[in-house]
């Protein structure tokens, strides 16, 4: 860096930041949308490879964003294919309306995202644990789902007028209380019963405290469970499983070293504002990015380093959302589910 940093009372030379490994503290995103807005403006505000098109409608904002090559892929470090991003905010203030209508939305999106036969079987994966309520969005959406495979095979009159799509659920656990990766129950259960289709619903680490719970994310191009925390697992995509896998997660999480990366930017915007040429914001504004995550690199460490924050009433915005997955997967899986019915089918 040039020069050495002082900061905790004590010196330390530039030199030996660079052997810390810095991408375990990186600001990181599992939403494409975001990575997208992080990466564009160093490319002119369009990525090589990368398409975004948006629109907005009633308080939901939709983006479908497709990495068409290695290029664009490398440079997000997103997988290519084709991203599907719901931003609304006003998710957080409970309300039952904008609910319907996201969930009326989203299963709109999802019969366009995924074109598959009437009778097509679809496995939903809910990863996760639900003994943690932020990890907990997979299984409980799971606990919602109309499921239906067995009716064709134990109860057919009451599916056999037809408008139901053979669907099987299930919420594996995780590693951590299973002792198996989550990988290979996917894959046996895979082998066994042979789905048309995978969806795998997670709930992901966002990058902007603003997205957390408010953000529904689909891509076509799997999940890898456990990524948004730093803990990476076998990845579930149509490579390892040998069919498609559709992704479906909601940010709940966002890592401490983003709060504080965002933290020092207010400070050092509030100090301009109150003493205009300061020499704080001075001090503070000529830290480029390796300096200021040494600066979170020593203030998180006492405190056991990367933690992952989320809302205090998270157990409510997670149960909610699960509602809203399960809806909007009812009504695009089902046709004969229609949305002022899909309340029949969720607890």
């Amino acid at each position: 860096m040039g020069r050495e940093l002082r900061w905790s009372g004590r010196q330390q030379p530039a030199a030996q930041a660079e052997q810390i490994d810095w991408n375990s503290y990186s600001v990181s995103t599992d939403l494409a949308l975001e990575a997208h807005q992080i990466f564009s403006p160093e490319h002119g505000g369009a990525i090589p490879g990368v398409k975004t098109s948006s629109e907005e409608l009633d308080g939901i904002t939709v983006t479908r964003l497709v990495i068409e090559d290695a290029v664009g892929s490398k440079i997000m470090g997103k997988m290519e294919g084709n991203y599907l991003t719901f931003e609304v905010p006003g998710l957080r203030y409970k309300d039952p309306d904008l609910q319907k209508r996201v969930a009326e939305k989203l299963a709109e999106e999802l019969k366009r995202f995924v074109s598959l036969p009437e009778q097509a079987t679809v496995l939903v994966i809910g990863l996760g644990n639900r003994k943690v309520t932020p990890d907990s969005l997979g299984p409980l959406v799971c606990d919602n789902l109309f499921v239906t495979r067995h009716l064709f095979d134990h109860m057919p009159e009451l599916v056999e007028q037809g408008g139901y799509r053979p669907v099987a659920a299930v919420a594996p656990g995780v590693l951590g209380i299973t002792g198996v990766e989550t990988s290979e129950i996917v894959h046996g259960i895979v082998k066994k019963i042979k789905p048309d289709l995978v969806i795998a619903v997670d709930a992901l680490a966002a990058r902007s405290l603003e997205r957390v719970n408010t953000t529904i994310q689909v891509a076509d191009v799997g999940i890898s469970p456990g990524a948004g925390v730093g803990n990476k697992r076998k990845g579930l995509n149509k490579k390892t499983l040998g069919v498609p896998v559709v992704a479906i997660g909601v940010p709940t999480v966002v890592d401490a070293v983003t709060i504080s990366s965002d933290a020092m930017d207010l400070i050092v915007q509030r100090l301009e504002q109150d003493v205009p040429g300061n020499g704080m914001t001075k001090l503070f504004s000529s830290f480029d990015e390796g300096e200021k995550k040494q600066l979170i690199f020593e203030l998180l460490q006492p405190l056991g380093q990367n933690l992952m924050v989320t809302p205090k009433e998270v157990d409510t915005f997670v149960e909610d959302l699960a509602v809203v997955l399960a809806n909007g997967l009812n009504v695009a899986l089902h046709d004969a589910i229609k949305m002022e019915d899909a309340s029949l089918f969720t607890h």
